[in-house]
């Protein structure tokens, strides 16, 4: 790069660490802060959160941003910063980038007057997590299950991005595949594309043929109701953020097996999730002219 940017990266998961590792090999100056569990990062100096933030030309925030607590997401540091606490150190006209930020969080910027972006809104992210998320949920079924996705019955609540690629993947190994959606133009595209479709509000006529059910929607469509229905063995696998889209309490009731597979990216995949986070913030910083 023939330009050099001061990053400095704030908190998050293996993702954020191999991001920093990434930005150093492509010539900038990179400090991090409260990353201390993933041990030493190369090229990037380890400082304090005010060290790291002073000359910043740009500060970058995890994905998720913030924790269950409304906190800066820090799993691989001890220390806790709260937004207030970093907002107040961030210099003006300094941009912010983070994923997956409230309206909280903008509203505070906004009224210090600081630049936050959320580079989760971005199509070319959302498209690369979608990918790792759909490997991700795969690799969970064949792990947790005994028998081979080429003969399950597999269906996929919800056809967004994560639905779309997830079916593909789970249909060229094989399994039968149901998919469904709410709008009809989602519910052709499951059909022209081989799949069997199914409306959301109506999947209680399929849910007991499922040996694994993956759910993308992050709305309660899984309550104890259609849990009730759902076949003895059969697995559970919720990709949804926050709430989720599982009632686990009535899961657990019934004996059904759920496990919720959050941010999987970051677990999976976190070099490509790094790259796909670079990539992203690059696109940003040259639509500043600051790149």
């Amino acid at each position: 790069m023939d330009k050099v940017i001061k990053f400095a990266l704030v908190g998050g998961d293996r993702r954020q660490a191999q991001l920093a590792a990434m930005l150093a090999r492509d010539g900038h100056r990179v400090r991090v802060c409260c990353m201390e569990k993933a041990g030493g990062i190369e090229g990037a100096e380890a400082v304090s959160v005010a060290k790291a933030i002073e000359d910043a030309d740009c500060i970058l925030l995890p994905l998720p941003a913030l924790d269950g607590t409304g906190d800066i997401s820090t799993p691989l540091s001890a220390e806790k910063i709260s937004v207030e606490q970093l907002l107040r150190m961030v210099p003006a006209n300094t941009p912010l980038y983070g994923g997956r930020l409230s309206g909280g969080f903008f509203e505070a910027a906004e009224k210090l007057g600081l630049q936050a972006e959320d580079y989760f809104q971005r199509e070319e992210l959302k498209i690369a997590n979608a990918a790792a998320t759909a490997e991700g949920a795969v690799q969970i079924a064949m792990e947790e299950t005994d028998i081979t996705l080429c003969s399950a019955r597999a269906l996929v609540i919800g056809y967004g991005r994560i639905g779309r690629l997830l079916s593909s993947k789970l249909k060229a190994l094989g399994a039968t595949v149901t998919a469904s959606a709410r709008k009809p133009a989602d519910l052709a595209w499951i059909k022209a594309e081989g799949l069997s479709p199914v409306e959301t509000n109506a999947l209680e006529p399929v849910l007991a043929k499922q040996d694994i059910i993956f759910n993308t929607v992050p709305a309660k469509v899984m309550d104890s109701r259609r849990l009730s229905l759902v076949k003895k063995g059969c697995i559970c696998i919720d990709l949804a953020s926050k709430p989720g889209g599982t009632d686990f309490e009535a899961a657990a009731q019934l004996g059904v097996k759920v496990i919720w597979a959050l941010s999987l990216p970051g677990e999976v995949a976190p070099a490509s999730s790094g790259a796909a986070i670079r990539d992203t913030v690059y696109n940003l910083l040259r639509e500043r002219g600051a790149l």
